[in-house]
Parts: C-alpha cells; structure tokens; sequence
C-alpha cells in the first residue's frame, strides 16, 4: 500500500498508530516522520525499559515479529539492541539503516518537530522512578504539554496521574463494563478503547461523564467514518488519514 486512505473524520483527531505504520516499518523513526510530513494529529509509540535504563520504541518484549532475530529487549543494552536491523515493511529492496529501534527521546523530538501530539503507549507496568524518568525525558525535549500517556496498566494511571495531575492520560482496555467505567472515573483519566467495543450509545455514556474517547486500531473507512459521525475524540490508525 503507497497511499493513506482517506476518510471523513467529522471533528475526530487521528492518531498514527506506532508511527504511519501502514507505509513504513512500525515504531521507526522513518514511521515517525512519514505521520509528521501528513495531516495526522498525534503520533502513538510503545515504550519499554532496556537492560541499560534506556526506554525504546517497540511494540513487543522482543525484536523478532519486526526483525527476525530474537532479543528480549528488557535483557539487553541499547547499544546491542540498535544494532538489530527491522524488516523493510514499505516494499523497498535491500537493507535500510534507518530501520532501527530509536530511543524514546528520538520520538519526543521527531513529534516536536513535526508539531504533532504524543500518544505514549507505557508498556510496562513501570515503577514511579522511571515514570520520573519517563516525565523528565519528555520535559527536556520540551514536549510533555504534548504527550497523552497511555497504558493497560491501571497502576501506570494511578501513578502518572499522582505524579501530574492534569496530564492526559488514557485506560487502554478492549472493553467497557461498569468496572472498567468506575475505575476510569476514579482514576481521573480517559479511555483509549479497541474499536470493536464500542457502539453509539457506549460513546454517548462515556461522553455524558466527560470522557474522552479514543479508539483503536481503526483501518476501515466505514468504521472510521460510523466512530466519527457516534462522536469519538480520536481515531487510532495504521494508515487512515
């Protein structure tokens, strides 16, 4: 696929998902950068912490799915984990160097730089000192006032929201029941919702308590332009715009 497809958004903001990863190779600076030369809104990314205490872009525990060569990222130094080369999703041939696990402040400044808004997906359940970290990355980039933290961790929420209390922050969660609803209410935050879960009067009950809703991972136009028209604040996708 060379293009983005287009769809009518009405007032939703779309979200590439781990970069514009319909075009280019997931959760890569060249994903990064593809999202920030388009329309999108925000630019979502996953996180997780390496052997060294640096805190990288990837989507999985371990390199395989997107490189071919097993590493457990949590287990490993940055510097071996930069050396692991991502398949080439966009079609070209040969071997990209720019395919490559970057570094958390390598999104941060890529999104600052293209004016787009962070969707930090939190994939670990991380501690409140690296969530310090996490915090203080995104402040020296200059870029926090434009980071929306995201996570299926109740206790990333609970903890990011003692640590900044006006942050956006979303419950990422595949469905919505009273407890997921209390709890989100009591948390404070907002949701980030896999699609399929929700239906117009979900979105107006999530709305009537002053909720923002987010959705993923939405790659059909219908889908889209139905979740658009019922409401939602923004639409997660891997190659809509």
């Amino acid at each position: 696929m060379e293009t983005t497809l287009k769809f009518d958004k009405k007032d939703a903001l779309v979200v590439a998902h781990r970069g514009l990863s319909g075009l280019e190779t997931e959760n890569t600076a060249a994903a990064f950068v593809a999202a920030g030369n388009r329309s999108y809104y925000g630019i979502e990314t996953d996180i997780h912490r390496t052997a060294g205490g640096k805190f990288v872009c990837l989507h999985d525990a371990d390199t395989f799915r997107v490189s071919g060569k097993h590493c457990d990222v949590t287990e490993t130094d940055y510097g071996d984990i930069i050396k692991i080369k991502f398949t080439d999703t966009s079609g070209g041939a040969g071997q990209r160097e720019d395919l490559v696990a970057p570094l958390l402040e390598d999104y941060l400044s890529i999104c600052r730089k293209y004016g787009k808004h962070s969707v930090l997906e939190l994939k670990d359940e991380f501690t409140e000192a690296e969530l310090k970290e996490i915090i203080k990355t995104a402040e020296k980039i200059g870029h926090l006032a434009d980071t929306t933290f995201i996570s299926f961790y109740p206790q990333n929420m609970f903890s990011m929201r003692k640590l900044l209390p006006k942050q956006s922050c979303q419950f990422l969660t595949d469905r919505l029941n009273d407890e997921v609803l209390e709890g989100i209410i009591r948390c404070g935050v907002d949701i980030d919702i896999l699609y399929t879960a929700l239906d117009e009067e979900k979105v107006k009950l999530l709305k009537s308590h002053n909720i923002k809703v987010n959705c993923w991972t939405v790659n059909d136009v219908a889908a889209a332009e139905e979740l658009a028209r019922w409401g939602v604040d923004y639409i997660t996708t891997n190659i809509l715009e």
